[in-house]
């Protein structure tokens, strides 16, 4: 952050870049507000939102009558109206609610009127047979499902990009390794203290996931809410187990978590999980045997033929959960502050929806803004399996992950503009390189090679690859 942003000031900072924070950014940006957007990792989606399972929830199985109900049909409105525009992949699959047991058949029929209360009418009740006539793999005990239409496959990454590249392309202004450490309101503007240099801003918004309570803590020295970190891990299985499953897989879902999903990637994979384990540490999330065999297990059970497939990777990601299940929103027009904090699994569908909601608590705060009359609609390249690739097109430059079919040009591409990936998480959150069955083992040279001395930490190349 130059010296000269500081002084100019802006209307708006926003503390994160993770999914919420990009929507956030992008809402505020096009109704006339100038925005910064303060990261404090090297590179966008470095937290929460860097793993999860990419389904575009309707909302159904949320809380009737909580904010997170609105703000995920919002948000979901919101992506289906726009994500052609932009360039954003929707896999219409649909889901199905299975019970397996008595107890969670005996659950169904709450689950068909808590949808219909959050606006979620087309939702029907389907008996075993029927549910095996849309999903012949099923494995035994399927007693009946929910089936709910409108459930979708998203591309995780490609959407946040899009709504932070949108918000860059109108005006706002986004710092990377600027962690905020300190700030104090006078005259009616914060003047924050960051790694990366002093900004100002009329308002903040603390959409700092993982960290928002330590955010607010440094900044009002005080939070109305804690995070409580939990881990969410996931199974890959191989390209070849795809066509196992038309629709989303879900289990009926409990107080504390929605259970273990199945479900398609849009990268053409089959996905499942996540677990859902409470911890303390709010960085890392590592891999557990137990965990993986007891989602493979439970994978198996709900899809026998998955035992003749291969897994190509495993991950995990951690979730911003709080005390409570609902949001935890809140602004405070005195100090000019508005929280958005304990956005956990819906995040990525309540996106848009909470930035809209978000918007009007700042001009509660600030006064509306005048909203841009001809603004840029930036499209992103697809990289998912829903349309055609850069593979397909000529001039492309070569493969160079041939696992996930990543162009020379696409990895040249995300290595330029006002969105450049400054590391190579991020270069595989924009392209997918080296998420394929090998693992980047064949790419990794060819990779370390393209990015030397535009990554923020250079890749190594193996011995004996010059």
């Amino acid at each position: 952050m130059t010296e000269r942003k500081a002084r100019d000031g802006f209307d708006v900072a926003v503390i994160g870049a993770g999914v919420v924070g990009c929507a956030i950014a992008r809402r505020l940006t096009l109704e006339g507000a100038r925005v910064v957007v303060l990261e404090k990792a090297a590179d966008v989606l470095d937290g929460a939102s860097k793993a999860n399972s990419a389904i575009l929830h309707t909302g159904f199985d949320a809380p009737p009558g909580s904010l997170e109900a609105a703000l995920v049909a919002a948000g979901h409105e919101e992506y289906r109206a726009i994500h052609a525009r932009l360039g954003l992949p929707l896999m219409e699959t649909g889901a199905l609610v299975i019970a397996w047991s008595e107890a969670e058949e005996a659950r169904l029929p709450a689950i068909v009127e808590d949808a219909r209360r959050n606006g979620v009418d087309d939702v029907a009740l389907l008996t075993a047979r029927q549910v095996r006539a849309l999903e012949p793999g099923l494995g035994e005990g399927v007693r009946a499902a929910v089936r709910v239409p409108g459930e979708s496959i998203v591309d995780a990454w490609s959407a946040p990009h899009a709504y932070l590249l949108q918000a860059l392309g109108n005006g706002a202004v986004l710092a990377l390794s600027a962690e905020v450490l300190s700030g104090h309101l006078e005259a009616g503007r914060w003047r924050l203290e960051t790694a990366g240099g002093p900004v100002e801003a009329g308002v903040v918004v603390n959409a700092a996931g993982l960290h928002g309570d330590t955010v607010d803590r440094r900044l009002l020295g005080e939070t109305h809410f804690s995070i409580r970190p939990r881990k969410g891990q996931f199974v890959v299985f191989d390209k070849s187990a795809f066509a196992l499953a038309d629709h989303i897989l879900l289990p009926v879902p409990t107080a504390i978590t929605k259970g273990v999903v199945v479900c398609r990637t849009a990268w053409g994979n089959l996905l499942v999980g996540p677990t859902a384990e409470e911890q303390e540490d709010r960085e890392a999330a590592p891999l557990t045997r137990e965990a993986l065999e007891a989602l493979l297990a439970r994978a198996r059970a709900i899809l026998p033929a998955l035992a003749g497939h291969e897994v190509t990777a495993a991950y995990a990601g951690l979730r911003p959960a709080s005390e409570t299940k609902d949001y935890r929103i809140r602004h405070d027009a005195a100090r000019r502050m508005v929280t958005v904090g304990g956005i956990r699994s819906t995040g990525l569908s309540a996106a848009l929806g909470i930035a809209r909601h978000v918007h009007r608590l700042v001009e509660e705060i600030a006064g509306p803004t005048q909203r841009l009359a001809d603004p840029d609609w930036p499209r992103v390249r697809n990289i998912s399996e829903a349309a055609p690739r850069d593979w397909q097109a000529p001039g492309n430059g070569g493969i160079v992950c041939h696992c996930e079919r990543v162009t020379r040009r696409e990895v040249e591409e995300a290595l330029k503009g006002p969105l450049a990936a400054r590391s190579l998480a991020g270069l595989k959150r924009r392209t997918r390189v080296t998420m394929g069955r090998c693992q980047g083992f064949y790419c990794t040279a060819e990779l370390a090679r393209i990015t030397r001395g535009r990554l923020a930490e250079p890749m190594m190349a193996r011995d004996g690859d010059h």
